[in-house]
């Protein structure tokens, strides 16, 4: 037998035994791993904890957080409010952006008393005045990672929460029920400062 026979031998020998062992240890099947829908990141650890629309939150350090507040104010041109967000360590990512966690990237949900309103890939947003009925109503924001999972510190979403109030115009006022409409900024839980 030549030397290139017997090269040629132990290298298919060589190829053979990689790939059964490659084989063996599962290498490359993540669908036997995933049992909730939630691909492994190395990006924090996904929390069991979930919120109401069933999306895990993403449990990061406080240290390497984003933070989000939120300021709502009247719109002075249409009936309705501007909604406008103050990101720290964090980028909004474009739609169609590949659905992984990715330190400090993502996208916003904004909730109008609990129930989502708006998916937001942007700082700002207007919220439509026939949606707020008169009243007190909280509108709140949480950072998403971009496979959805909601970024947490100590087990609580990051984010922040602004009340608004509707009243109806006086008898004697001109001005209309917007003109009546307050907001005022507070730090809901996961607010991290």
């Amino acid at each position: 037998m030549s030397w290139t026979r017997v090269f040629l031998t132990a290298l298919a020998a060589c190829v053979l035994f990689g790939a059964l062992f490659v084989g063996a240890t599962g290498c490359g099947s993540d669908e036997a791993r995933e049992d909730d829908g939630v691909k492994p990141s190395p990006v924090g650890k996904v929390l069991e904890d979930t919120d109401e629309e069933g999306r895990h939150y993403r449990e990061i350090d406080k240290k390497d957080a984003p933070k989000v507040a939120i300021e709502i104010q009247p719109d002075a041109e249409s009936d309705g409010w501007d909604v406008r967000l103050t990101v720290h360590d964090f980028r909004f990512s474009p739609a169609g952006t590949r659905k992984t966690a990715e330190p400090g990237r993502g996208h916003a949900l904004l909730r109008l008393d609990g129930r989502p309103l708006s998916f937001l890939r942007g700082p700002d947003h207007h919220i439509a005045g026939g949606l707020v009925p008169r009243g007190t109503h909280q509108v709140s924001v949480r950072l998403h990672a971009d496979d959805d999972t909601v970024w947490a510190v100590d087990g609580e979403p990051v984010g922040s929460a602004a009340d608004i109030t509707v009243s109806d115009p006086g008898p004697t006022d001109t001005e209309s029920a917007k003109a009546k409409t307050t907001a005022t900024t507070t730090s809901g839980p996961g607010t991290h400062k």
